[in-house]
């Protein structure tokens, strides 16, 4: 077989397959050349979902005419000098210009500030077209139509145009968050034009154009520090979640990603706050010195690779655990607006068919006229003996401060409903209470600081249980052998490749301590760090922690109601139960004002 050189054409697009995937590969690739240009402005408009049209138009530095020429050849770029290891620029392989031009129709118009006229070329299947002069404003416009006609297979695998315009939009919200003193513009035949005004510095009011204004009410700062790594952003509270994590953002030095191990992080943050298949809304951006991240690893840069993953993972859990320690027992405002939709009359009854009886406008019945039965029945409904009309208690437990005990957050109980629900007077509203989801959580935090305050209990094996692993395992276990011991799980080393299981937490009973030490050997070996155990007790605490709190139908005193309350307030992520759900909903005034329309 015979050794060959490629064409320049061939080569162009081997490498379009691996940069240029989709329309919203090349949509991502000219909006990061716009940036690194210095653009404030940048206007993007589609056709056919991105396969017919992709025009980006920046207020950027431009390009000089000759410039042009160097754009579209591969490892051409003013965004790297020599150091792999420095590089501050979202693009600097050199290739995107290249590889659309080879296999699509790209124009590049260009002009600088200095120059008085400005210049395009064109590139059509892989053949350049000389240089021109043409007229243009500061900046640079690249269009690029009939993506991937000179590559027809590639075609056949394109989504619908729905799914590739939904991709493109999905570019330039991440891209959007990631720059907000940058105003974008999205536009086309195929959608509605989607734009986001620059917000200068205020980035949570850019990401709120992004996620919707109900993320800025529901959102946590975060900002943390450790070696030299800092993390920024926002994370909403566990109780404002969605069903899937199409609303988890990250960044590394301004660079959107997709990296696992951030998400492995984000969801051990939120480990017992969120129930199983709900994900958290986040918006998390990672600042460290390029030398110590490798944005290289992929084509596309959406995948990176840091130096010391451990220490990024430990910041991203703790950083995010410690803010919602902070903000102690908020629950999401979302609740309230949930709260309000079943107060509408049209709520209750959305499919019921319309009858004159029905109507607001029927003419008015005096009550006498109404059956009695219907009227005892409707008196009968708020007056069941599960309901409690304490107005004022005359004992309330005494509070920490000289405040009135409706001056607190959660305000000072006034009633029990149902025996499950406690509703309390606020400063400036309402808030009913699921008192044993609240006490779940009482609970279980309890537990969990007691659980880590001392060295867990361990039951001795009569007979220890050898475990088969590699030799790197083996390793990877025995040098975390004195923090499993803290956690009831006693480990040696039992040969080159076994390890020797002598104790097991006593909590946990009769176990499974091979699957277990397998479960520990993965974890370690991926991430460094084994939260296996850990997870394992606490789960089993929270279980502990639901079956043996306050129960619902359990009537409760004013002053165990009101101890409830505090309690809550002084707890850290009381605003949720150990399964996600929330223990509390806040209704204020003007809500209630406009219920009954007031306001």
């Amino acid at each position: 077989m015979t050794i060959r050189q490629l064409s320049e054409t061939l080569i162009n697009q081997i490498a379009a397959g691996e940069v240029i995937e989709r329309p919203a590969s090349a949509a991502k690739e000219l909006i990061e050349n716009a940036l690194d240009a210095g653009a404030t402005r940048i206007e993007i408009a589609t056709a056919g979902g991105g396969k017919t049209l992709l025009r980006v138009t920046d207020n950027g530095c431009g390009m000089a005419p000759g410039e042009l020429e160097l754009a579209i050849r591969r490892h051409c770029t003013s965004k790297l000098d020599t150091d792999l290891l420095d590089i501050r620029t979202l693009g600097f392989r050199g290739e995107a210009l290249p590889s659309i031009g080879s296999v699509a129709r790209l124009s590049l118009l260009s002009r600088t500030a200095e120059a008085s006229e400005g210049a395009e070329i064109s590139v059509t299947g892989g053949k350049v077209e000389p240089v021109r002069p043409a007229a243009a404003n500061r900046g640079t416009v690249v269009e690029v139509r009939d993506l991937f006609f000179a590559t027809p297979a590639r075609l056949k695998f394109m989504k619908s145009e729905k799914a590739e315009a939904s991709a493109i939009s999905d570019v330039v919200r991440r891209m959007a968050i990631a720059f907000p003193h940058v105003r974008f513009v999205l536009s086309g035949s195929d959608r509605t034009t989607l734009e986001f005004p620059a917000t200068g510095t205020d980035r949570l009011a850019r990401i709120a154009q992004v996620l919707g204004r109900d993320f800025r009410d529901n959102a946590i700062e975060i900002d943390a520090e450790r070696e030299g790594v800092r993390l920024t952003g926002f994370a909403g509270l566990p109780t404002f979640n969605r069903g899937n994590s199409l609303h988890q953002f990250a960044f590394v030095n301004g660079r959107p990603v997709q990296d696992k191990l951030l998400w492995s992080a984000l969801r051990a943050a939120y480990a017992e706050t969120i129930p199983h298949g709900r994900y958290p809304v986040a918006v998390l951006s990672i600042e460290i010195d390029p030398a110590l991240v490798d944005v290289n690893v992929h084509p596309a840069k959406s995948d990176v690779r840091f130096r010391d993953p451990g220490l990024v993972r430990g910041l991203v859990i703790g950083a995010i655990r410690e803010a919602l320690g902070r903000e102690g027992d908020r629950a999401a405002t979302t609740g309230a607006s949930g709260l309000m939709r079943a107060f509408r009359p049209e709520a209750q009854h959305p499919a019921a068919p319309w009858t004159p009886a029905a109507s607001p406008y029927r003419p008015f019945e005096p009550a006498a006229s109404m059956p009695r039965r219907a009227a005892q029945a409707g008196f009968a409904e708020f007056a069941t003996p599960s309901a409690r009309s304490e107005p004022v208690f005359a004992a309330q437990q005494p509070v920490p401060d000289d405040a009135p005990p409706q001056h607190h957050p959660l305000g000072a109980a006034r009633a029990q409903l149902h025996e499950n629900y406690i509703v309390a007077q606020t400063q400036d509203g309402l808030v009913i209470v699921d008192q044993h989801a609240a006490h779940e959580r009482l609970v279980f935090e309890a537990m969990r600081n007691a659980l880590h305050s001392r060295a867990v209990p361990a039951q001795a094996l009569l007979i220890p249980e050898i475990v088969d692993l590699p030799e790197d395992d083996c390793d990877r276990l025995v040098a975390h052998a004195e923090e499993f011991a803290t956690l009831g799980l006693g480990i040696e080393r039992f040969g080159p490749g076994a390890i020797a299981v002598r104790e097991t937490p006593a909590m946990l009973g009769e176990m499974d301590a091979t699957g277990l030490i397998r479960q520990l050997a993965d974890e370690l070996a991926e991430w460094d760090t084994a939260n296996g155990l850990k997870a394992k007790l606490e789960y089993l605490a929270a279980t502990m922690a639901c079956h043996g709190s306050v129960r619902s139908g359990r009537r409760m005193r004013p002053e165990e109601m009101n101890a409830l309350l505090r309690q809550m307030e002084a707890t850290p992520g009381s605003g949720q139960c150990n399964h996600g759900r929330p223990t509390y909903i806040e209704l204020k005034l003007s809500d209630i004002e406009r219920l009954f329309g007031r306001s």
